[in-house]
């Protein structure tokens, strides 16, 4: 690969270039679906294909192809160079990018038992024995279970004189168990709702979550709601799972320290943030117990990885410390615009044919010192909440509802009834500032997204978020009734 990407490199600086990138992705995948007693999907998908991004005149150019020939490269280079001409003649500003480093280097995933070597047969069987255990609760009307699995083969390299290879599995797998009586319709998902987990490993991801000995308890649930009365409405406290928090931190908080969303590049698609870059260093984003801190340096995270699609390396980075608003989400391009001296290493692409943007890596919160049993022994008014059902939230991640899939009602310390269709809202900087216990280590968990959507062509990226369930109080309740 490292004579495709020399003559990438060779033919854009040739056009005139006065920087260049390469990237060549090989994507492979899987996928199995069951629903109902039948297997629905069963698909194998490949691609392989290079990227071009160059500088000129201050002006970023963008092609791809997937044909790896030597005249389809040089063409593509040349094409690239050309639209980056075209948009320096209307660019108002030249685009700066901080220094890069050099790096020659290989990364790599960790993968116990690799999902290419597990038959399709063994997969299909474990899922119809899953789907067999939903549908053996009475009361079940749709049972639906998966499985997924990516390995993506990456190289880059960089006119300053950078090579990258990285390689990395993803796997993916869920059920979902829905019951339907008249106008109400309740789901009950394992190990997480609407997609699933996913997380940055092999085949052993399914060891881990153990589906067949969950099915029939959250097929159980599905069915229970039904008979649930709806999530009452007040002022109070509730304790959110792990499960939801994790999206309640990529909505309210991920989206929102993109630092090319607070410049404006994502107006047109998912909108702003309200994070502009004077609250950086002084804001208090919430309470002293809320620690986020971006790592792409974990292993087993959607958004682990060695170096972005930039080439700069991985590292730790705290977002929110002790509650201050620390750091954005950068580029090189966005974090030159702002003074900072270089990028937090968040730029990737789908694919080889997708233009990088500014992504969220593995964007945690992390661990307190408290427990979900020690949380509910002192809370004397509150609710429970499991597993996202729904979610909205304004363009300046500002103003939110979430929907669960569950909840429990706490009286006096203990838990009461079962509830359906709760939901909870309000600002995001008020609500983590109400934060007031987090769960420890024990309960955390790096839960995976692998389909978060930004960008015009829209593009799906795969991000992570651990956190342990957390309690946050004097928060507005209420139900959505069937």
């Amino acid at each position: 690969m490292k004579g495709i990407t020399n003559e990438a490199l060779q033919a854009a600086h040739d056009a005139g270039a006065d920087y260049a990138e390469t990237r060549i992705v090989e994507n492979q995948s899987e996928r199995f679906d069951v629903k109902n007693g039948r297997l629905e999907t069963s698909s194998q998908r490949y691609s392989l294909g290079l990227g071009i991004r160059v500088l000129v005149g201050g002006s970023w150019g963008f092609a791809a192809t997937s044909l790896l020939e030597q005249d389809r490269i040089i063409q593509t280079a040349r094409s690239a160079v050309e639209i980056g001409r075209a948009s320096a003649r209307i660019n108002r500003e030249m685009i700066e990018l901080t220094p890069v480093e050099i790096h020659r280097d290989k990364w790599s995933g960790v993968c116990v038992l690799d999902p290419r070597r597990v038959p399709s047969t063994q997969k299909i069987e474990y899922l119809m024995d899953v789907d067999a255990r939903i549908r053996s609760v009475q009361g079940i009307s749709i049972s639906e279970s998966f499985m997924e699995f990516h390995w993506i083969h990456t190289w880059f390299a960089n006119s300053a004189g950078s090579w990258i290879e990285q390689e990395y599995p993803v796997s993916g797998v869920g059920l979902e168990a829905t019951a339907i009586r008249g106008h109400d319709l309740q789901v009950r998902s394992y190990p997480n709702s609407m997609t699933g987990q996913f997380e940055g490993c092999g085949y052993e991801l399914i060891e881990k979550w153990r589906m067949t000995e969950h099915a029939q308890r959250i097929a159980s649930e599905a069915v229970q709601l039904l008979d649930a009365r709806t999530c009452p409405e007040g002022i109070r406290t509730v304790i959110i799972d792990s499960t939801q928090l994790a999206l309640q931190i990529h909505e309210s908080c991920g989206h929102a320290v993109e630092l090319d969303r607070v410049l404006g590049s994502e107006i047109n698609d998912y909108g702003t943030s309200f994070l502009t870059p004077d609250k950086l260093g002084t804001f208090h984003y919430g309470s002293q117990l809320v620690n986020l801190t971006a790592d792409p340096t974990i292993l087993g995270g959607l958004g682990s990885f060695g170096y972005d699609d930039e080439g700069v390396k991985a590292e730790r980075c705290p977002i929110v410390q002790h509650g201050i608003f620390l750091n954005y989400l950068s580029s090189r391009e966005t974090a030159a615009r702002i003074g900072l001296d270089k990028s937090n290493a968040s730029m990737r692409a789908q694919n080889y044919n997708y233009i990088p943007l500014v992504r969220m890596t593995n964007l945690n919160l992390e661990p307190g010192r408290s427990s979900t049993a020690e949380m509910i022994s002192t809370t004397q008014d509150g609710v429970l909440v499991s597993t996202n059902k729904s979610f909205s939230i304004d363009d300046r991640r500002w103003q939110f509802q979430f929907g669960t899939e569950i909840g429990w009602l706490i009286k006096n310390g203990r838990i009461t009834d079962m509830v359906k269709n709760p939901i909870y809202s309000g600002v995001t900087p008020e609500f983590w500032r109400s934060c007031d216990a987090i769960a420890n280590q024990d309960e955390w968990v790096l839960w995976g997204i692998p389909n978060c959507g930004k960008g015009q062509p829209d593009q799906g990226a795969r991000v992570s978020h651990g956190c342990s369930p957390a309690r946050f109080v004097n928060i507005r309740t209420g139900g959505i009734r069937a």
